[in-house]
């Protein structure tokens, strides 16, 4: 039937064997990235706790040497124009779980209240570094 004019054409595409070694090498590769990027973000949450903290911490001793007074909660800083809103903690995902540190020492002479001295993340769990996050 050379002359008869009917093709036989052959299948393109994939064997099983060829899905079933791509997706092996997918989920080799997933199953390294996925623990990075937890680790990235992790850090990157600690890098935000950081900044939040130093900024706090700025903002209450402007305030103290300013008012001549120590702010008696982060209320106080927002309402007088010291930070623009208590920002939220990057580990527990709320503005509520800051842990004000109030201490009877005076900072300065002038000073005439005492108040909040500090403030530290109320956030449960150990930082990469080893280091509770409430000790931040």
């Amino acid at each position: 039937m050379t002359g008869s004019g009917i093709k036989i054409r052959k299948q393109r595409g994939f064997t099983m064997i060829e899905m079933i070694i791509v997706i092996a090498i997918i989920m080799i590769l997933a199953s390294i990235a996925i623990p990075l990027y937890k680790v990235h973000i992790v850090r990157a949450r600690e890098a935000v706790l950081r900044e939040d903290l130093y900024t706090m911490r700025s903002a209450i001793d402007q305030y103290t040497q300013d008012k001549a007074k120590a702010p008696q909660s982060l209320d106080d800083l927002v309402s007088t124009g010291y930070l623009r809103a208590i920002p939220k903690d990057p580990i527990t995902n709320a503005t509520d779980t800051w842990q004000p540190v109030t201490d009877d020492t005076i900072a300065s002479p002038d000073q005439t209240e005492t108040g909040m001295t500090d403030v530290h993340s109320g956030a449960t769990g150990v930082g990469s570094d080893g280091t509770a996050y409430s000790t931040w």
